[in-house]
C-alpha cells in the first residue's frame, strides 16, 4: 500500500537571471551536412549556433576531448541552457557544469592512519572503499560540504543500555532520553522506569545468576573459561558504544567521528543485567518516535526520533508485539533499523527479521560475510561489523570499531572518555552494522526529510555497492541460506562470500545513498475523497511528489501498465500533473508516472489502484478520506531519482523474552 508521508520541499522555479553565466558541457551528434555542400560547418560555429537558438549568447568554448566542449553564455543559468540544449536535434547531450568540493577528512584524532596506533587503521569503515578496504561506506565521500554534514533536526533514538552522558565525545550530541526498564534487578539502578538514562553499568556476577530465579538471571549470561566455568560478566557500556558509531561529536579534534556527523541521539534504556524484555522495548520505541505511553511524559516534539537503531535482539519470528510497534512507527514515518544478529550464520532473528524492518548484517574489511553474522533473505543491506582476522595470539586486532566507551568494569569510572581498541576492548559485531546504517539514513533525512521508511530502504538499497566474489582465502565458500542438521539444530556458517539473498541488497554505500535522497521522489495520490468506484471518475495526481530544494517539475508523463480490464484509457492528457480515468468495473489496474524536474532529474513509480465494484456487489460499508484502507494504492516500486545525462562468534541470544545485545 503506498500511504503519504512527508511534506512537499519547496518548489518555487528558479527564473532565469539575465546576469546569469551559464556553464554547460555540451557534446554534438555528427554533422548532417548533405555531401558536396559548400562548406563543412565547424564545432564551434554550430554549438554557437545552437546556443543562440535557446536564447543564450555565446560568450567561450574549451574543447574537452572529441566532440564534448564546455560552452559559457549569458544571458540564462547553467540547467535552463542544459535543459534546452539537450533536447535540441543536433545536441548528444547537455549537462551543467557543477562546482565539485573536496571530500573532507575529519580532524578528529583516532579517524586516519596512526602508524603505531591501536588500531593503525583508524576508523577505515567510515572512509572510501579501496582495494584493501572493500567494505568502507564511504561516508568521508558524503560528508562534502556541498553534499550533507547532517543535520541536527535529524534524531537518531539508540534503544540500548542507555549511555554514558559524561563522554565527552558525545556531549552536546545526546538528547535527555528515557529509561523505560520496569524490573529492578534488571535496571541495576535501584528504581524502575524513570527520565534517567544514563548506563549504571550491566555486569553480571555469578553470584547473582545462581541466587535469582530462573526466569531472572540466567547461565547465559555469563561467559565461560576454557574448562567451562562461569566467570562474572563486566559492563558492556554497549549503548555508549552504539550511540558513539552514529553520533559522535565530529571534527572536534578529539577522539572519533560519528557516521552521522550532525545528527543527534536519543538516548532510551531497555536493555540492563542480562538484556532487557521485549516489553518494555515495543513501548519505547512507540515513545521515541512520539506516540504517548502511560505513566511516561511525552518526548518532546523536537526531540523525537525519525530513525529507531535497535542494536539488539532474540531467537525466534517476529512477534505481534515487535510487528505492531514497526507498523506504528512505519505510518508516522519513522524507520527502524535493526542487527542481523551475531549467532555464526543462523537465522535472523527478531526484530531485524520483522516486516518493514531494515535488517543489517555484518561485513569483513574485504568485503565477505564476516564469521559472526546471521545471514538471509530478511537482512535488507549490509555493513562492516569489524574482525580480528590474520592475527597471531596476542597480537592486536587489525580490524575492529573504534567508538566511544567507558573504564569501568562494573559501575562507570569517573571522567572517563575513552574509546575502544584493538587489543583490550575490541569492538565487533552486527550491533555496530546497524548505526552505521541509522548514520547514513539521517544524513539522507538531512538533505530530504520527506522520505517514507520505505523510500528511505528502497534509496539505500538501490544505491548499495555489489558483494565481492574473490579476495578471501582459498576455499571460502559462497553463502547460503541457514542450514541445520538432522537434530534440527542450526549449522555455523562463518565467512563466506555474500549474496544478495544472504546478505541483502550489497555493500551500503552512504555517498550514493545521499545522492540518491537529493533527487527528486515521484508519488502517486488519488484526488479527492472517497474511493475508487466503477462508473465514476478518479484523479490520480503528484502533487505528493519530493522535489530538492529551488526545484520545480518540468514534465509529467503517465503511462497505463496494466488495464485490468477494467479501464480504457486516460480520459484526459497523459503528460500533465494530473490525470483521470473511469474503470467500468471493480477490480485493479497499474499505473506509471514519471517526475521530471527543471535540472533534468527524474524519478518513476507504479502504483497498482483497486477499484470497487458496484455498492450491491461490496459487503460492508466503504469508508472516506484519501487512501483509506480498502481501497489504497498498492505500491509495486519506487524508483530513486537518476541523472538524464549521467550515466568470532557470540553466544546464542535470548529466548526466555529478553533481548541480548548484539
Amino acid at each position: 500500500m503506498l500511504a503519504v508521508a512527508g511534506t512537499l520541499l519547496p518548489n518555487s522555479a528558479r527564473a532565469a537571471d539575465a546576469e546569469a553565466r551559464a556553464r554547460v558541457i555540451v557534446k554534438l551528434k555528427p554533422p548532417t551536412e548533405a555531401p558536396g555542400a559548400a562548406r563543412v560547418v565547424p564545432l564551434a560555429e554550430r554549438l554557437n549556433r545552437a546556443a543562440v537558438r535557446h536564447g543564450a549568447q555565446p560568450q567561450a568554448q574549451r574543447p574537452l576531448g572529441g566532440e564534448v566542449r564546455l560552452l559559457t553564455a549569458s544571458g540564462i543559468d547553467s540547467a535552463s541552457l542544459a535543459r534546452q540544449l539537450a533536447a535540441d536535434p543536433e545536441v548528444a547531450y547537455a549537462v551543467p557544469d557543477r562546482r565539485m568540493r573536496r571530500n573532507v577528512v575529519p580532524n578528529d584524532t583516532l579517524y586516519g592512519f596512526r602508524a603505531g596506533g591501536d588500531p593503525e587503521v583508524g576508523q577505515w569503515y567510515l572512509r572510501s572503499p579501496d582495494s584493501l578496504f572493500r567494505s568502507a561506506i564511504n561516508a568521508e565521500s558524503a560528508w562534502t560540504p556541498a553534499v550533507v554534514q547532517g543535520s541536527r533536526s535529524v534524531v537518531v533514538a539508540v534503544l540500548d543500555t542507555g549511555v554514558r552522558f559524561d563522554h565527552l565525545d558525545l556531549g552536546t550530541k545526546l538528547l535527555p532520553g528515557y529509561d523505560f526498564i520496569r524490573d529492578t534487578l534488571t535496571a541495576a539502578d535501584g528504581d524502575g522506569r524513570d527520565a534517567d538514562a544514563s548506563d549504571p553499568g550491566d555486569w553480571v556476577t555469578v553470584e547473582e545468576v545462581q541466587r535469582s530465579s530462573k526466569d531472572d538471571l540466567t547461565e547465559d549470561c555469563l561467559p565461560r573459561n576454557e574448562a567451562g566455568q562461569l566467570l562474572d560478566a563486566e559492563s558492556s557500556w554497549h549503548g555508549t558504544k552504539v550511540a558513539g558509531m552514529v553520533g559522535a561529536l565530529t571534527d572536534n579534534g578529539e577522539g572519533i567521528a560519528g557516521a552521522g556527523w550532525d545528527v543527534r541521539v536519543l538516548p532510551v534504556r531497555v536493555l540492563g543485567k542480562c538484556g532487557g524484555f521485549e516489553s518494555d522495548i515495543v513501548v519505547a520505541m512507540r515513545w521515541a518516535a512520539g506516540m504517548a505511553v502511560e505513566g511516561v511524559p511525552d518526548n518532546p516534539a523536537a526531540n523525537r526520533a525519525k530513525i529507531v537503531n535497535l542494536s539488539l535482539g532474540g531467537a525466534g519470528a517476529c512477534r505481534a508485539a515487535y510487528a505492531d510497534a514497526v507498523a506504528d512507527l512505519t505510518a508516522l514515518g519513522v524507520t527502524v533499523i535493526a542487527s542481523a544478529g551475531n549467532t555464526a550464520g543462523h537465522v535472523v532473528s527478531a526484530p531485524a527479521n520483522c516486516e518493514g524492518v531494515i535488517g543489517v548484517g555484518g561485513l569483513r574489511h574485504i568485503g565477505t560475510k564476516v564469521g559472526f553474522s546471521d545471514l538471509g533473505p530478511e537482512v535488507a543491506i549490509s555493513a562492516p561489523g569489524g574482525n580480528c582476522m590474520n592475527t597471531q595470539p596476542n597480537e592486536p586486532c587489525l580490524y575492529p570499531l573504534i567508538t566511544t566507551t567507558n573504564a569501568g568494569i562494573t559501575t562507570p569510572a569517573p571522567a572517563s572518555s575513552v574509546y575502544t581498541n584493538g587489543s583490550t576492548d575490541i569492538t565487533v559485531g552486527t550491533s555496530f552494522s546497524a548505526p552505521l546504517v541509522s548514520g547514513a539514513a539521517a544524513l539522507m533525512l538531512a538533505v530530504q526529510p520527506g522520505l517514507t521508511p520505505d523510500e528511505l530502504r528502497a534509496r539505500l538499497q538501490a544505491t548499495a555497492r555489489t558483494f565481492p566474489t574473490t579476495g578471501a582465502v582459498s576455499g571460502t565458500p559462497q553463502c547460503t541460506a541457514p542450514r541445520f542438521d538432522n537434530r534440527g539444530d542450526s549449522i555455523d556458517q562463518l565467512e563466506c562470500y555474500c549474496t544478495t539473498e544472504t546478505c541483502g541488497a550489497g555493500m551500503l554505500d552512504a555517498r550514493a545513498a545521499v545522492q540518491a535522497a537529493l533527487g527528486i521522489v515521484a508519488r502517486i495520490s488519488l484526488v479527492g475523497d472517497g474511493d475508487p468506484q466503477a462508473g465514476e471518475p478518479l484523479t490520480l495526481g503528484t502533487s505528493d511528489s519530493l522535489l530538492p530544494d529551488g526545484r520545480s517539475i518540468a514534465g509529467v508523463q503517465w503511462t497505463l501498465v496494466e488495464d485490468g480490464g477494467i479501464v480504457d484509457g486516460f480520459d484526459t492528457p497523459a503528460n500533465a500533473p494530473t490525470v483521470q480515468l473511469t474503470p467500468s468495473a471493480g477490480g485493479d489496474f497499474t499505473v506509471r508516472v514519471r517526475v521530471e524536474d527543471n535540472e533534468g532529474d527524474f524519478a518513476e513509480q507504479t502504483v497498482r489502484v483497486t477499484v470497487q465494484g458496484p455498492s450491491r456487489d461490496r459487503g460492508g460499508g466503504g469508508g472516506g478520506g484519501v487512501m483509506g484502507v480498502g481501497y489504497l494504492l498498492a505500491l509495486l516500486a519506487a524508483l530513486p531519482a537518476v541523472r538524464r545525462a549521467v550515466q568470532g562468534r557470540s553466544k546464542p541470544a535470548r529466548q526466555s523474552g529478553r533481548r541480548a545485545l548484539r
